[in-house]
């Protein structure tokens, strides 16, 4: 059996931390195991690991996440991109079609879960039982479900039919009910129905035969091509719901969503998570401050307060969530992000208009550049870029010359060159672009390793 994990959120309701890259899942706050604090997806892996299903596991992903995603699990799982967003049947399919390329001539159990879903061992040593199951009770798809402890209406439901006959380790599916109104989750509890945990288990030939019937390709290179003009679909409504042999297993472990700020907030070692403080009487309240200014709460109790460079939410827990209707940030680039070689943060960013078009403009970001790591070579043709080392060494190369640099050097980089540099020691360098392309993501002009960008240069092939 494969297992798939599926990413590409936004997050919304984390907001400031979470936005279009950095969904909630690479959120850095949950007590880690060995000490420190991990991520979600670190989290996953590591149980994941620990139930010895890590070495059979797959992430798909959005391609803006890849690096985010590489920057917190490394090489430890591969990773496959989507080009597009376009909802979970969509990715789903991809990821089939990918691995039934892989081995085009098996039809393993193919496992898909999200990628964030805050849970004990259990839940992942309850997937091994899934292949077995399916051949069972002859379904054609079998998900795992838990039994609500409250009436939900941010949560899935599924309904499943009560006979004499249904074996204890599964249940027949009779219904779904996506996200209901409050008093019709209620009555879905009072049917016996199961939160949907969103976890999928069928048959590769399964999934291949409804993709035919769409008239999607099977070959994976094909699919990519049709990817952007793909309608956005999810798996529940076009499959689960649509399947009359289904079977739902029971977990009844601890499972939660951490999407909202109270939520994530009852899990959290401290009250105070950053610069700042929580005085004694601000009860159930806390604070997540990524910023360098300290923020400090007196005597307000059940309040969420979150700090970034993407801005500043004060709220009442239970209506944190309302962030969502405000659409923050909407259309603006995100002011941190996470890298495969480190991080950087947006100090100021100064578009310039005249009569409706963007002219030239300024953006000035913290750069940190891990040890060993190196950012890609690159080239701007309309904009210019000025670097100065804070701190750390390191090599720099500028068009083909290699050049030692350390804590107090200036670069300049003129419009048109190749550029890349590589931490020796960790280096903190404040970046200034310059110019009319500032939202352009880095993209590589030159061979991926450090080893191959020196080779290259020494070889005079790019010497502009």
């Amino acid at each position: 059996m494969k297992i798939i994990l599926l990413s590409g959120g936004s997050g919304k309701r984390l907001w400031p931390l979470s936005n279009e890259v950095r969904s909630k899942a690479f959120l850095n706050l949950l007590p880690a195991a060995g000490g420190g604090k991990e991520s979600m997806i670190q989290r996953v892996c590591r149980q994941l690991s620990d139930a010895g299903l890590l070495s059979s596991t797959l992430i798909v992903t959005h391609s803006s996440q890849l690096e985010i995603m590489q920057s917190q699990i490394g090489s430890l799982v591969p990773i496959l991109t989507e080009p597009h967003k376009r909802g979970t049947f969509t990715a789903i399919a991809l990821a089939t079609a990918y691995l039934h390329e892989q081995e085009p001539f098996t039809d393993e159990v193919l496992c898909f879960l999200p990628v964030d879903p805050f849970v004990e061992n259990e839940f992942f040593e309850r997937l091994p039982a899934l292949p077995a199951i399916l051949k069972q009770s002859a379904s054609d798809l079998a998900l795992l479900g838990t039994r609500p402890y409250f009436a939900s209406t941010q949560y899935g439901y599924i309904v499943p039919r009560l006979t004499d006959t249904s074996a204890s380790s599964y249940l027949p599916v009779a219904r779904f009910s996506e996200k209901p109104d409050l008093e019709t989750a209620q009555q879905l509890i009072a049917q016996k129905a199961f939160w949907n945990c969103g976890v999928f288990a069928f048959h590769r030939s399964f999934m291949l035969d409804a993709m035919r019937k769409r008239g999607l390709p099977i070959p994976y290179e094909d699919l990519i091509r049709l990817y952007d003009k793909l309608p956005e679909a999810s798996f529940d409504e076009e499959i689960a719901e649509k399947t009359r042999h289904s079977v739902v297993v029971p977990y009844d472990g601890m499972w939660e969503d951490l999407g909202s700020w109270g939520a994530l907030t009852t899990h959290l070692a401290n009250s105070a998570n950053g610069p700042g403080s929580v005085s004694d009487d601000s009860v159930n309240t806390h604070l997540v401050n990524e910023l360098q200014i300290p923020v400090h709460i007196i005597e307000v109790p059940d309040i969420i307060v979150a700090a970034n460079a993407e801005g500043i939410l004060v709220a009442s827990k239970q209506s944190s969530s309302r962030i969502k209707e405000l659409k923050p940030n909407e259309g603006l680039p995100p002011m941190y992000e996470e890298k495969s070689w480190g991080s950087y943060r947006v100090l100021d960013l100064h578009p310039r208009q005249q009569e409706g078009e963007l002219t030239e403009g300024t953006v000035t970001r913290k750069v940190r550049l891990e040890a060993g790591k190196h950012m890609p070579y690159q080239k701007h043709a309309r904009r210019k870029e000025v670097w100065t080392l804070l701190s750390g060494s390191g090599e720099f190369v500028l068009n083909g010359k290699i050049i030692p640099v350390q804590a107090g050097d200036v670069l300049l980089i003129a419009p048109g060159a190749g550029c890349a540099i590589k931490a020796e020691q960790p280096i903190e360098l404040i970046q200034v672009l310059i110019g009319t392309d500032l939202d352009q993501e880095e993209v590589p002009t030159f061979p991926a390793t450090w080893e191959e960008v020196v080779r290259a240069c020494r070889n005079g092939q790019d010497s502009d």
